[in-house]
Order: structure tokens, then sequence, then C-alpha cells
């Protein structure tokens, strides 16, 4: 799986390329292992705080932590020849 951290003034900013990640989709979180399940629908895990679209494609989805606050950029749902 990649991840690239970037830091900015409220803390660790983690990206993870969805393209890398085998599976379900799951993944833990890069800082305290939690896993983040795309078919976890009870909000307690993980929260949604920001999309990006391109035209009319999802780009990047921005997600943060309940259990360390952590945020997370995930990246990869485009394909490079659909951009």
């Amino acid at each position: 799986m990649m991840k690239k951290v970037t830091v900015n003034k409220k803390g660790a900013v983690y990206t993870i390329d969805l393209t890398k990640i085998e599976g379900d989709g799951a993944f833990p979180c890069p800082k305290c292992g939690v896993i983040i399940s795309p078919d976890d629908e009870s909000d307690e895990v993980y929260e949604i705080v920001d999309t990006i679209v391109e035209g009319t494609e999802l780009a990047e989805l921005v997600l943060q932590c309940k259990k360390c606050g952590s945020t997370i950029r995930l990246v990869g749902f485009l394909q490079q020849g659909e951009i």
C-alpha cells in the first residue's frame, strides 16, 4: 500500500493510493492501525470530511479517523486514462 505523509498546521495528513490496496478496499489507519472499511456505515471508526470531484467523477475522499484524529486522503479513484 502506498502511503505518503505530509504535515500541515493541524498535524499529519496521510495519503493512500487505492490502486495499491488489494482485497475489499479496507486498510489500517496509518497512525493507529484501526481498520477503515468502505463497508462500514456505522460512522464510529471514521468520517468523511471532504469529497473532491473532477467533472462528474470522484477524484479524492478525505477521511478523519475517529480513534486518533488522523486525516487520510484517499486517491486513485480516477484511472490515468480518465483524467
